[in-house]
């Protein structure tokens, strides 16, 4: 597979204005690293974004996240390593990757309620779009991950 157009370079505006967005959730959403991370890897997979998948795992590692808490990101619904909270994101997080099809049920929004304020939520919904437009971006335009030197 061979990326298609290089659109950082091609729309810097376009790519500024999602760094920007990037930047915010980032730095001034209040939300924990952990969780933002574990919003990037969930909508990644989901989305197929193999990019993308690849540099959020070397980031939740980099930050210390446990292996196991990352490895079974993808099978999130039959792991026992996550918090009721942590449960609650990647349930909504599910639900808003594949927002077409599941139209964000009461149930997952109803759950977060149970441990996230409504300014939280709103972070999170926000983080989880901002993913979103960068796996449409990373899968649509083919952006090519980089391979790894062998251990």
């Amino acid at each position: 597979m061979q990326a298609r157009i290089n659109y950082y370079t091609l729309v810097p505006q376009a790519y500024k204005a999602v760094a920007a967005l990037n930047q915010y959730v980032v730095r001034d959403s209040g939300l924990p690293p952990r969780l933002q991370e574990l919003i990037k890897i969930r909508a990644s997979i989901v989305n197929g974004c193999t990019y993308c998948v690849d540099m959020h795992i070397k980031e939740a590692r980099h930050q210390g996240l446990g292996e196991q808490w990352i490895n079974l990101i993808s099978v999130w619904r039959e792991a026992r390593v996550y918090t009721e909270a942590e449960r609650a994101v990647l349930a909504w997080t599910d639900a808003l990757t594949l927002v077409a099809q599941t139209q964000a049920p009461d149930a997952e929004f109803e759950a977060l309620q149970k441990h996230f304020s409504d300014e939280e939520i709103t972070q999170i919904t926000v983080a989880i779009g901002l993913i979103n437009v960068w796996n449409r971006l990373g899968v649509g335009l083919r952006s090519q991950h980089p391979v790894d030197e062998p251990a």
